[in-house]
């Protein structure tokens, strides 16, 4: 597809990559900065290779955008629980069990094989590829709100509000014992474990990470405590409640030790099925409840809210009322 336009007035000596962009609103400025490089735009008929070149009014520049590859990942009908969707991006609710991405022992069975099938046909390209834009992860066994873009500006609006800290993400955890405060900062850095790659850990040198938290409902033993993410590094939320030794129940990295699960139990007088409940909870008790963001499109702020699954209520009520 070819796009002839003609430099204006208000443009003159501006960057050919900066005049593009504010002319052609519906490609990301990364996107036209690449396309530019791959010879792809030219200036009175003489192709220029540089985003930095200078343009004058009058000028009339041609630009070709190549059809977007077809994505690799296999699309699938597998279903999906939409709780918003426009020509620019979904939200969704994705359950426990569902991997985002396909990577090595999930080639297939994805959310991305999900919304290829969904939505494949309204995709413009994220980067040249026909693909969606996961915008941000939800770890495998973690359920709730997610946010995907369908085309490059929705993406680079969407991932910069999410650099700058102006997106809001709220979850919910059911943690062992009763956060000290109860209502508080963790400010704590985060890298690879040095000796386990597939775990994060605190460490000096990590990268900045910061959790506010506060206490929902007191359990004794257990807690239902709200996490706003300021940072969004993996398993941030699971570490940092580790880090404060109220590890989220279920955890299967971060979690406690069975000896420690058995003791609590007994302190706080759990038995039989409400007791073997908490034991076998096959995931971490974490969900994604709330989402606030901008849309990229309209400028308009965007709120949505997702209840906590069966399976975590469940947990809670094996607790025990509140104190």
């Amino acid at each position: 597809m070819s796009n002839i336009i003609v430099i204006t007035e208000d443009l003159h000596g501006a960057r050919l990559d900066r005049a593009l962009s504010t002319l052609l609103p519906d490609i990301s400025r990364s996107r036209l900065k690449a396309l530019i490089d791959a010879g792809e735009v030219t200036l009175d008929k003489t192709v220029i290779g540089t985003p930095s070149h200078k343009v004058k009014t009058g000028q009339k520049v041609t630009l070709t955008v190549p059809d977007a590859e077809p994505a690799e990942p296999e699309a699938q009908d597998i279903p999906l629980d939409i709780v918003y969707e426009d020509d620019d991006l979904i939200v969704l609710n994705k359950p426990a069990g569902l991997v985002v991405h396909p990577a090595a022992g999930h080639n297939d069975g994805t959310l991305v094989n999900a919304l290829l099938h969904h939505c494949a046909e309204s995709l413009s390209g994220i980067g040249g590829v026909k693909r969606p834009g996961i915008v941000h992860r939800l770890d495998k066994d973690t359920s709730g709100l997610m946010l995907v873009a369908k085309n490059d500006i929705a993406h680079a609006g969407l991932s910069a509000q999410l650099a700058d800290r102006t997106m809001s993400r709220t979850y919910h955890a059911l943690v062992w014992g009763v956060p000290v405060p109860s209502r508080g900062r963790i400010d704590a850095a985060l890298e690879r474990h040095p000796r386990d790659r597939l775990r994060m850990s605190v460490q000096a040198h990590g990268r900045q990470s910061a959790t506010n938290y506060k206490v929902i409902e007191n359990f004794g033993i257990a807690s239902l405590v709200e996490c706003k993410l300021e940072s969004g590094r993996t398993h941030q939320i699971r570490v940092h409640m580790a880090y404060k030794k109220c590890n989220v129940v279920g955890d299967p990295l971060y979690g406690m030790q069975k000896t420690a699960i058995d003791a609590a139990l007994r302190r706080g007088e759990v038995e039989g099925k409400k007791a073997d409940l908490i034991r076998t909870f096959p995931r971490q008790a974490l969900h994604a409840v709330a989402l606030e963001f901008v849309h990229p499109r309209t400028g308009k702020v965007k709120k949505y809210e997702s209840k906590l699954p069966k399976d975590i209520k469940d947990l809670i009520k094996s607790f025990g009322p509140a104190k």
